[in-house]
């Protein structure tokens, strides 16, 4: 089966005060390249989208090996980024699943990821990542849900469609608290404090 990643690199880091893909973690590694690698690393097949203006984030996640593609400067919501991203991703190939990620989450473990993806591939419409009873990312979709993903309107992303659909849902227990925890301050990064 098809799956591809998508990586959501297209915020606007308003709460950080500063690029926070671009922010390097303890190890050096950028934000959104340490999740690129871990999108990667289970799923070769992966698209991100960034800003039209972050041209230096698109060289970097191209560098490692990420099919990158731009939103416009329309595109302001997340689910405009996101629907962007599923046409891109399935535009000149037959796809059979997405695993959508986002680039401000970089402690996810490879294997989580492959754990989504592989669910899919079994026949999963759509797939949560579960850790201690919380819900988490990175979300897998069946094809099914591709256009509802192309037409995705506001700041939800797809949280609505999980939400229009929980019958459909299959969680997955983890042992992987990196499903849970994201970037959006520098207070969210308390390794920094030993740099």
């Amino acid at each position: 089966m098809n799956i591809v990643g998508i990586l959501l690199a297209g915020g606007h880091s308003r709460r950080f005060g500063s690029n926070k893909l671009l922010y390097p973690l303890a190890d050096g590694q950028a934000v959104a390249v340490a999740a690129a690698r871990h999108l990667l690393a289970a799923i070769p097949d992966s698209v991100a989208i960034v800003r039209p203006e972050a041209l230096v984030l698109g060289d970097q996640l191209q560098a490692f090996g990420m099919r990158v593609t731009y939103c416009t400067k329309e595109q302001q919501e997340m689910s405009d980024s996101l629907s962007a991203a599923i046409r891109y991703a399935s535009a000149d190939r037959a796809v059979d699943g997405f695993v959508i990620a986002l680039a401000d989450m970089p402690y996810i473990a490879p294997q989580t990821i492959r754990a989504v993806a592989d669910t899919l591939a079994a026949g999963a419409q759509i797939v949560v990542p579960m850790y201690q009873g919380q819900r988490g990312h990175p979300v897998g979709f069946a094809a099914t849900f591709r256009e509802a993903l192309e037409n995705l309107q506001g700041d939800e992303g797809a949280r609505a469609i999980v939400q229009q659909h929980q019958a459909r849902v299959v969680k997955v227990e983890v042992d992987d608290a990196g499903i849970l925890r994201d970037i959006d301050t520098p207070a969210d990064l308390p390794d920094q404090s030993k740099r």
